[in-house]
């Protein structure tokens, strides 16, 4: 695969169950973000996860993204299909095996003076012995020596963001490439410079931009939108009722009114206009960060607000 270069953005759904509202708003951010800065716009399907993805859910996904005029460029990638570039990626990294379980990781973070949520390097310097010892038990991941890094992005909304890289999983138990490693290494294949997301990964940033310069690219530009919530602060789910286009057209809310409501969080439109995705792309302010969109409970949304 070769960058072009003119560069991307990108929207990437893992295929565990069907877009809903505030995933279809990432979406449409994406789009918008993308078109009007120039940049191709590409799709990829995150279906590392082998027990939950189902390539219908796949299927219906790429054609709820068509439904709301999303188009995009090039063909869809699809992680399951990249195995040998992760490889070729982890062979350059300086790693070593980890067999802690998420309740050690989880005991050890709660102990004084360690940081929360990072990872307490436990298996760091094990010796060969040990490590063979602990294989017997239990299969490695792979994590990747950060040394204790500080590593700052400047996202495109939420300004300066410094975060800690601490040795973080880059594959997982089973063999499989761990999720920061594999959205690395997929958007460099194919020029992605720009990624804009939830904020709710906002704190991913940092870690995965320093793994982009060491394995020898240019970290993306980031942009971190926020997110759908219900009106007590929850983020969005599939619990709280007819969320996505297939439900919502059971309860008489066809696609146009989802896209209405979309540009009315994004205040591009006024409750009740049609709109296309062309409309809301020559009214798009890519300074104007998306705030929080609150959804209502039950039947479908309604009006966001900032």
């Amino acid at each position: 695969m070769v960058p072009h270069p003119r560069g991307a953005g990108r929207y990437a759904p893992s295929p565990s169950s069907d877009l809903h509202l505030g995933n279809l708003r990432t979406a449409v951010v994406a789009w918008l973000m993308a078109r009007t800065s120039g940049r191709d716009f590409l799709l990829r399907i995150d279906d590392l996860d082998v027990e939950r993805s189902r390539v219908d859910v796949a299927e219906r996904q790429l054609a709820d993204l068509a439904a709301l005029g999303l188009d995009h460029d090039r063909e869809v990638m699809w992680q399951s299909e990249r195995a040998d570039a992760y490889t070729a990626a982890l062979a350059s990294l300086d790693t070593y095996e980890c067999f802690c379980t998420r309740r050690e990781i989880a005991d050890a973070v709660r102990a004084p003076h360690q940081q929360p949520d990072a990872y307490p390097g436990t298996c760091a310097d094990l010796t060969e012995a040990e490590r063979a010892e602990r294989r017997r038990e239990r299969p490695a991941a792979l994590r990747v020596r950060a040394h204790g890094a500080q590593h700052t992005v400047t996202d495109l909304w939420a300004g300066e963001v410094t975060g800690c890289v601490d040795d973080f999983v880059v594959r997982r138990n089973d063999g499989t490439a761990a999720y920061n490693l594999a959205v690395v290494v997929d958007d460099a294949a194919v020029g992605v410079d720009q990624v804009i997301r939830g904020a709710d990964l906002l704190n991913s940033s940092p870690r995965q931009a320093w793994l982009a310069e060491q394995l020898g690219h240019r970290a993306p530009t980031y942009g971190h939108a926020g997110l759908a919530v219900t009106a007590d602060g929850r983020r969005l789910a599939k619990r709280d009722g007819a969320v996505t286009l297939a439900d919502l057209a059971e309860v008489g809310v066809d696609t146009a009114d989802v896209l209405g409501q979309v540009a009315v969080s994004l205040d591009l439109a006024t409750p009740g206009e049609a709109v296309t995705a062309e409309t809301l792309r020559s009214r798009f302010d890519p300074a104007v960060r998306p705030g929080p969109w609150i959804v209502g409970e039950g039947a479908g949304p309604v009006r966001g607000r900032r």
